[in-house]
């Protein structure tokens, strides 16, 4: 029998891994900039030993990039990246949104209705459309019901904000994003599998044009 260790809350490394998350989202820590262990363990009140913890799982979802002798550095999104996590998700969740179009109750159905409206009362300020978005998005995958899709999905769209900032500079970009969502919802609630899967996958080719 092999001794069991107590439980506690939440990691440590956990909640450190989640503080850098969100500096990165907030470009509080840019891409391409060298995270620096010290001055960061000083100001978190922690040894490094968490820090480097926390780091590892960053890296692992690919937020941050590790160089031999260098440290750790904020990834930076190529060209060839931002397309390669596009044409994935454009795969994952057009599959999602088909197999949703097919098995959605109408119950499940009105939940995504509900989030759409709020989506489209969101279209003033960007960070809330943002939050909204993904809510939607990550609801159509609950509901398509893959837990392996999920958690690809879920890093994939961590490593997409990487780049989210530019993606809706482009004039215009937030009321075409709210057409396709509009075409999204018209072709799950008409249960047309086909016209859903397109539809989601024009979402994500849009959208890609817009973030390159």
């Amino acid at each position: 029998m092999y001794p069991v260790a107590p439980l506690t809350p939440k990691a440590l490394y956990e909640q450190v891994a989640e503080q850098l998350r969100q500096r990165i989202f907030r470009r509080e820590l840019a891409p391409g900039s060298w995270i620096d262990e010290l001055k960061i363990a000083e100001e978190f009140g922690i040894s490094r030993t968490p820090l480097r913890e926390a780091i590892k799982v960053l890296a692992a979802e690919g937020l941050v990039t590790m160089k031999v002798r260098r440290g750790a550095y904020v990834t930076e999104m190529s060209d060839k990246d931002l397309h390669d996590v596009y044409h994935l998700l454009s795969l994952l969740e057009s599959d999602a949104a088909a197999i949703v179009a097919h098995t959605a109750s109408a119950e499940q159905l009105q939940q995504l209705q509900a989030l759409h409206a709020e989506l489209e009362r969101s279209t003033g300020e960007r960070d809330q459309f943002f939050a909204v978005n993904e809510r939607f998005h990550m609801a159509l995958l609950e509901i398509a019901n893959n837990r392996w899709r999920d958690q690809l999905v879920a890093d994939l769209r961590k490593v997409m904000k990487l780049n989210r900032h530019n993606s809706l500079l482009k004039q215009g970009r937030i009321e075409e994003s709210l057409t396709e969502h509009r075409n999204l919802m018209a072709a799950l609630q008409a249960h047309d599998a086909s016209a859903a899967r397109l539809a989601m996958q024009s979402h994500f080719e849009n959208g890609l044009q817009a973030a390159a």
